[in-house]
This record gives structure tokens, sequence and C-alpha cells, in this order.
């Protein structure tokens, strides 16, 4: 029997997971693992672009992480007419023009979160482990200490993991925007 020639790139979903209701575990690597890019300004241009490509696609990120030589993006879509890989797309090529003459690896990795995982306990819970990074990592001894890590929701600008109502005011802005 022959073998199939492997011929590179990760193996995808149908689009369908990555549309509507979908919640997405996206991370990003940088080429050769680079280091060197991440600062105050480039975190704050990252989320501009990010903002902008949540919003266009009606998503939103309640858990993301930048590490030095990557980034981990929990995105959430509320409408019907949500796109994340749209998204992720325009997302990239935006961070890849930030981040130049660094590059982004060739491929995203992502994990769909099933049906299970969406429950608010365990969607919490894969929240709290990419909103850890830093600290598993050695980076900070507490999370809430690593600058480079948050969470995104076009038109809550205060929504920030580290406030004690957060989930609580996630699920509120989430059920306000909710569209079946």
């Amino acid at each position: 029997m022959d073998e199939l020639e492997y011929k590179g790139g990760l193996k995808r979903l149908d689009s369908s997971y990555y549309e509507g209701i979908s919640f997405v575990h996206w991370t990003m690597c940088l080429k050769d693992h680079a280091t060197g890019w991440l600062d105050p300004a480039h975190h704050a241009a990252l989320r501009e672009i990010c903002l902008h490509a949540f919003a266009r696609e009606f998503l939103c990120c309640p858990a993301y992480c930048l590490m030095p030589n990557h980034g981990h993006f929990l995105l959430v879509g509320y409408d019907v007419r949500a796109q994340q890989r749209a998204a992720i797309r325009w997302m990239r090529r935006e961070w890849n023009l930030l981040l130049s003459p660094l590059k982004l690896q060739h491929q995203p990795y992502e994990s769909v979160l099933r049906e299970f995982d969406r429950s608010r306990e365990a969607f919490a819970s894969v929240a709290v482990y990419i909103l850890r990074n830093a600290e598993r990592a050695e980076l900070v001894e507490d999370w809430r200490e690593w600058l480079y890590a948050g969470a995104l929701f076009p038109g809550y600008p205060k929504l920030d993991p580290r406030k004690v109502h957060f989930w609580e005011d996630f699920w509120k802005a989430y059920q306000k925007h909710l569209s079946a």
C-alpha cells in the first residue's frame, strides 16, 4: 500500500466550526521562536488590531496572553454572522506588518471547544489556563502581574479578567450581543 505524502500544514475542521456561535482557542507562534518584540507599545498596537478584527467579525476575546514568542487568544462568536477564520486572517496579516521584520509562523494552531467545554465553569477554566501562561513560564509569580494579558470585547474597554466581577460582566455583555 502506498503511503500518502504529507504536504505540510495542519488539518482543519469544516469551516462551520469557526462560524456563528463558535468557541476557539487560537495559538500563534513567531517564526523561529523569535523574541524581542513584546513591549507596551506593541501590545497596545496589537490590541487595536484585534479589536478591529473582532468588531468586523462579531467576536470577543475573554482571555488572551502574549508571551515572548507566541500569543494565545480565546475567541467567541456572539452572532450568527461571526467568522473566526476571516478575523484571524486579517489579524495575522496586520500583526505581521506590525512585527516586521519578524513574522508569525505560517499557520496558527487552534482548538475548537466542544459543547462540554462551553459550560461557564469549563470555559472559565480554559480562559484561566490561557491567562496563567506567564505564571507557568515563571515570568511572573501571579498571572495578574503580567502586563500582556487581558480580555477584548469591542465596546467594553474596562472588561478585565483581573477584576473580581469579570465573569459576571463578561457574560452580561455576551448575552446582550448574543444572536441565534
